[in-house]
């Protein structure tokens, strides 16, 4: 199975869904009688469940790099919080993937070449705490976005409402870094934009 290497190129492919709730775990294979229906939702998870594994390794790749300072401290606090949400999300995929009786895409040990892009595009870096937080927001901002406009490609109605559920938690990611940055003195506004969509992207990202 081919993977998308970069979450941006997601949101042009239509690739990257989202499933949320364990009971829609046993519910999915009731509801996709067609074999073709199960695969195609399948392939969606998967590479959401790719993305998964992304947000998850890079949370405890920026850990390693905070400091010990109130700020590292602080962004640390935020960073464990968001990666628990994506663990759930990813236990959650496993056990829907595997319902629909695909095999779960595994984890990479490294997705560093999926996060260079962010850091080319001056839109987070790796050098401070500071700039790990913005880079933390650039991916939660572009996990929102996929999230919830490519749930309409799933099959299952059930699981297009669980997609466009682990969106808006992504948002709220972004929201909560956002208000981090306010508390630390930043002039800006904690929601600056009434949606969270390609269009306004650049209204949430904060550049280095």
């Amino acid at each position: 199975m081919k993977i998308t290497k970069n979450r941006r190129d997601v949101l042009k492919s239509g690739l990257i869904l989202g499933i949320g709730g364990t009971v829609l775990a046993t519910q999915a294979t009731q509801v996709l009688a067609s074999p073709t229906n199960r695969r195609s939702d399948a392939r969606v998870l998967n590479n959401a469940l790719f993305y998964e594994h992304q947000a998850i390794w890079a949370y405890s790749f920026a850990a390693g790099k905070l400091s010990q300072t109130n700020v590292g401290k602080a962004v640390l606090q935020i960073a464990l919080a968001n990666q628990a949400d994506h663990k759930a999300h990813r236990d959650t995929l496993i056990q829907v993937i595997r319902s629909l009786g695909a095999t779960p895409v595994a984890a990479k040990s490294e997705y560093l070449d999926t996060v260079k892009p962010y850091i080319e595009r001056q839109e987070g870096n790796l050098d401070n705490d500071v700039n790990i937080a913005k880079l933390a927001l650039a991916l939660e901002v572009d996990a929102a976005i996929a999230y919830a406009n490519e749930a309409a490609q799933l099959k299952t109605p059930a699981l297009v409402t669980a997609g466009a559920s682990i969106g808006s938690n992504e948002a709220t990611h972004a929201t909560v870094i956002r208000a981090a940055f306010k508390s630390l003195g930043v002039d800006l506004q904690v929601v600056p934009a009434p949606f969270v969509n390609k269009e306004t992207r650049n209204a949430w990202i904060v550049k280095v």
